[in-house]
């Protein structure tokens, strides 16, 4: 049995051992040990936000003349290690274990941060990790997690704000790209099978004629409008907490902090992002956050709704609707030879489930006397951790869903003309020329003999042959009346 080597760091309560090769310290380390929750820390994407705000607050504390230029071009160095995963220290999971489930307000994240951030620096000057509170090595112009890197900040700002900037950024790089790739797809198929008249369903009942364009139509169009959604998630979520330190009145912090690192950010992202109209809303509640998610759990929605209808219309092949035809990825049966499942669907749907269930937790996280109570909320970590995978799941779900099933997705056009010809409610365009009650009364004749509507009515003689056949054009009942 090998034991693992340790080095002896020190914080405000004391010595701690600390794995030797870690770039993190005692806080660290001291938060590792108290929450062996889940096994799962902080998301990746939201360690590379906090790096980006980290190196943002070094350059304006540099401008407004707070930290000198050779320890903001050092942390600024190191947060750039952080954002890139630091590949040459074995990567973010090693050097960010603190659980999920730690403290509320993330501090033990935030001193994560800025003990890693601090021993970089430590490594770039040929210095040993753990130097970082030597005086000597402090007074030739090193750096501490506290004094320097976390400088006119609290957790309590830089927490909510790196839970803001993440969630923005992963909604702008690749929630939004993935859904603007979907509703290209999907706006193909719907101007590909405009041609394509089919039997509407509400209800799942047989209702009046639609084309295979239109519903593929609506379909674009929710992606589209789940767009929208998010882009209103981004201008909410861009409004930032930074600059009110511990509660919300910016105590041990320049007046401009906030409003200069949000433009620090918004130049180095590409996202808009603003210092919050009032901090005390912004650090005690999180209902902006509430609000991004509420954004993903319509996407979540959107996505099943789809997901839904193409698995019943290409249920069957031969036993369901069978209207549309869907690519089969694998075998669907250990038992029934040949059978094969809208696997696909199943899966963007179970997703939409997951998100659901994510979202409620978010939800319960900024609820008042759960996590948002009196001058700070406490239940952050897990709400950012949920919205980021939120994000991550419905990203992949739209990229899978629409390269492994929309890309290989065909209509079945003889299926497609067969159930509309047999359909009852092709009465609907007769209800102007014979009325209502007659029209039912012959849906009603229809079904008991067997027949279609077509047939029925010419044995009926209710109109002359060239009059039925125009009322009965499925493709006229497909849009409105001329006049």
């Amino acid at each position: 049995m090998t034991t693992q080597q340790t080095r002896i760091e020190k914080d405000s309560m004391g010595e701690m051992p600390v794995p030797a090769d870690v770039l993190y310290g005692a806080s660290t380390q001291r938060a590792v040990l108290n929450f062996p929750v889940s096994g799962r820390g902080m998301p990746d994407a939201f360690i590379r936000a906090y790096a980006i705000m980290k190196r943002a607050c070094a350059e304006v504390n540099q401008k407004l003349g707070r930290l000198d230029e050779g320890r903001a071009s050092a942390i600024g160095a190191a947060c750039d290690q952080v954002q890139a995963g630091l590949p040459d220290h074995g990567g973010l999971p090693r050097h960010f274990p603190v659980d999920v489930f730690q403290t509320g307000s993330g501090t033990s994240t935030n001193m994560n941060a800025n003990e890693v951030i601090a021993n970089l620096v430590c490594v770039a000057r040929g210095e040993a990790i753990g130097s970082s509170k030597n005086a000597a090595y402090l007074e030739a112009g090193g750096v501490h997690p506290n004094d320097h890197v976390n400088m006119g900040q609290s957790s309590n700002d830089t927490f909510p704000t790196a839970m803001h900037v993440s969630a923005a950024l992963a909604i702008h790089q690749d929630l939004i790209p993935a859904l603007e790739r979907l509703h290209a797809e999907l706006s193909k198929k719907a101007e590909a099978w405009d041609r394509i008249v089919k039997i509407g369903r509400t209800h799942l009942q047989d209702a009046t004629p639609i084309r295979l364009g239109q519903e593929f139509g609506g379909y674009a169009a929710q992606v589209l409008q789940a767009r929208g959604r998010l882009e209103r998630a981004m201008d909410v979520l861009g409004e930032l907490a930074l600059g009110g330190t511990a509660v919300g009145t910016g105590i041990n912090t320049h007046k401009d902090f906030g409003r200069l690192v949000a433009i620090a950010l918004t130049e180095r992202t590409g996202v808009p992002f603003r210092e919050a109209a009032n901090h005390f809303e912004a650090q005690h509640a999180k209902d902006a956050f509430v609000e991004a998610s509420g954004a993903l759990r319509a996407v979540a929605v959107t996505l099943s709704k789809i997901a839904n209808d193409v698995r019943w219309l290409g249920s069957g092949p031969r036993c369901g609707i069978g209207e549309l035809k869907l690519p089969a990825v694998q075998p669907g049966s250990s038992i029934m030879p040949g059978k094969v499942n809208p696997v696909i669907c199943e899966s963007v749907i179970m997703v939409a489930c997951q998100v659901l269930g994510n979202d409620h937790a978010v939800t319960l996280g900024a609820f008042g006397g759960v996590g948002s109570v009196l001058d700070l909320n406490v239940a952050m970590p897990m709400m950012a951790a949920n919205l980021l995978e939120n994000v991550r799941l419905l990203t992949n779900a739209s990229d899978m869903f629409r390269e492994n099933l929309l890309e290989g997705l065909e209509p079945d056009e003889a299926r497609c003309a067969e159930l509309i010809e047999g359909s009852l409610a092709m009465c609907t365009s007769l209800v102007p020329a014979i009325g209502y009650d007659k029209s039912a009364a012959l849906a009603y004749a229809a079904f008991r003999e067997g027949k279609t509507v077509r047939e029925l009515a010419r044995e009926q003689k209710l109109l002359p042959d060239e009059e039925l056949d125009r009322l009965l054009d499925p493709r006229s009942m497909t849009e409105p009346d001329a006049e």
